[in-house]
């Protein structure tokens, strides 16, 4: 075999964006792209803030000497000053410029967190719904994945469960909020208790156990909500975030990590990250864009369209029996399937030229994951298809 086994294996299981993706486009070629429904990526339709633009024209037209050479690791000083000033006005805890670190977008701060802290073989819960990536990420480096359920019913924290699954080896434990793929934002109070249980399981365990918190979504929370800062209620934790949803920027691969400043290893940690960040490859995160989203700490898309479209798919799918959470926050749907399979179910949806992916991918089979980050004419158009659909599995039965 030309690549290793491993690599093999992983690919034909995590291959579903991919393949729905390939037959999106065979449906295309053969429909018509305004006759095809793509809900398979999680890729913004919206086009970055005007703010973005003005800076881009004004860096270009008045370059900086030297803007493209080499800097420290951990990003520009006033680029990791302008976050620290967000986060600490964000949390009210005291961020400093040397807890930061840029980095080539939350996929690239993740594998820098967990090449930091972890030994071979010691493990990281992970929360089903997860982020398919997250498995792949943790085996980059040594570590095995243990896979905890949220609660069924709300895809909350089920935090008996989580406290049942850590062991001695537990090193970390990652949590999404607002939840890919389900919406859903973990409350202030879930977060303390989380933090709380955290804090007696290293003490039983006799080693720190970290929370990761993953949050490229934070900005993008609807109906008023906003998505806790983790900082003040838990202690041992690591922030990873990106630019990729809240400035729609997912190609330009700049995001950030932050260390809690209560955190008692928070200058060791640091230090570990810095070299980890130079040494997986990624060496520095892209300059031009350390440059950009400096002056951009309080900018991001208008979250009102993406809560119209929410509100527009949720409804109408409820309305023709589909049954699910609905999302705080996020752009993406995550409906129970209405056959057991939600493979089978997904393949159904491909004769509507419906194109969604299942919750298999996301460690959650018998669901299935709707991304509304598309133009809104596509979700319009969808509709008397996805009414076609719910009849043929028998949703619309006493329905008018």
């Amino acid at each position: 075999m030309a690549i290793a086994n491993k690599i093999a294996g992983y690919i034909s299981r995590s291959s579903w964006i991919r393949k729905m993706f390939e037959e999106g486009e065979r449906l295309r070629q053969e429909y018509g792209a305004d006759k095809v429904y793509d809900f398979t990526l999680g890729n913004p339709d919206v086009e970055p803030p005007a703010a973005f633009r003005v800076a881009l024209r004004e860096l270009v037209d008045h370059p900086i000497p030297g803007m493209h050479r080499y800097m420290n690791n951990a990003g520009y000083p006033e680029t990791r000053a302008a976050v620290a000033a967000k986060l600490t006005a964000l949390s009210g805890v005291t961020v400093d410029a040397e807890q930061v670190i840029m980095t080539c977008g939350a996929g690239g701060a993740l594998n820098v967190v967990l090449k930091t802290i972890l030994n071979p073989g010691e493990e990281v819960i992970i929360l089903a719904p997860y982020f398919v990536e997250y498995k792949f990420y943790i085996d980059n480096h040594g570590g095995v994945p243990v896979e905890v359920w949220t609660d069924r019913n709300s895809f909350r924290l089920d935090l008996a469960a989580i406290e049942a699954a850590i062991t001695s080896k537990t090193r970390a434990i990652i949590i999404n909020s607002p939840n890919n793929p389900t919406g859903v934002i973990y409350s202030a109070e879930e977060l303390a208790a989380l933090g709380e249980l955290t804090a007696r399981a290293g003490k039983r365990t006799g080693h720190q156990i970290y929370v990761i918190s993953d949050e490229p979504y934070a900005r993008i929370a609807y109906d008023g909500r906003e998505v806790p800062n983790v900082f003040p209620l838990i202690e041992s934790s690591i922030m990873v975030t990106s630019h990729s949803k809240d400035l729609a920027l997912p190609g330009e691969r700049i995001g950030y990590l932050a260390a809690n400043p209560r955190m008692a290893t928070v200058a060791q940690f640091m230090e570990g990250a810095v070299f980890c960040n130079r040494t997986l490859g990624f060496v520095n995160a892209p300059a031009l864009m350390q440059r950009l989203v400096a002056g951009l700490q309080d900018c991001s898309v208008d979250v009102a369209e993406y809560q119209a479209k929410r509100d527009l798919l949720c409804g109408s799918l409820t309305s023709f029996g589909f049954t699910m959470v609905k999302p705080d926050g996020a752009f993406y749907l995550f409906p129970k399937s209405p056959l057991e399979d939600d493979v089978a179910f997904v393949k159904l949806a491909q004769q509507q030229r419906i194109l969604l992916v299942p919750g298999s991918g996301f460690g959650a089979p018998g669901y299935f994951r709707i991304a509304y980050c598309v133009d809104q004419g596509v979700i319009e158009r969808s509709l008397p298809a996805w009414r076609q659909l719910a009849e043929e599995v028998g949703l619309m039965k006493g329905r008018a």
